[in-house]
């Protein structure tokens, strides 16, 4: 058995991989934080645009009646894709990294980001998020 020719030194590092994941907790709860901020201003402007066919399916809802309403409203139809897009791109992005775990690509961005913020030290905006510890 040979020894491997480069042992990468941040592996080996355990604060450095909790740094890692602190950055990757970071960055999943502003995707998520997003998502929220879309349905709080175009998702609710949308569901306002389409108030009446809404008011309507209340009342009787049929397929042809959504397909009316959102047809006929189209600003509002757009949002709302947007809106419902966006929380899909989010949830199959997290599902795939919860149950395949993180890609090496996207993994070796999050160790470089980590790095450039240790590089620059307590002058960068994340320090105080991604290095709690040292004061």
């Amino acid at each position: 058995m040979t020894p491997p020719d480069f042992i990468d030194p941040s592996e080996l590092d355990p604060k450095f991989q909790a740094a890692v994941q602190r950055l990757h907790r970071m960055t999943v709860m502003g995707r998520w934080l997003v998502v929220i901020g879309l349905w709080l201003t175009i998702g609710v402007l949308s569901l306002w645009g389409l108030r009446y066919p809404i008011s309507l399916m209340q009342q009787y809802f049929t397929w042809a009646a959504l397909r009316h309403g959102l047809a006929r409203n189209p600003s509002a139809t757009i949002g709302l894709g947007f809106c419902i897009g966006m929380t899909l791109s989010v949830l199959i992005w997290q599902s795939r990294n919860i149950l395949f775990g993180l890609p090496s690509d996207e993994r070796q961005r999050l160790e470089k980001t980590v790095l450039k913020i240790r590089q620059q030290g307590r002058s960068h905006p994340l320090w105080k998020w991604i290095e709690p510890s040292e004061k």
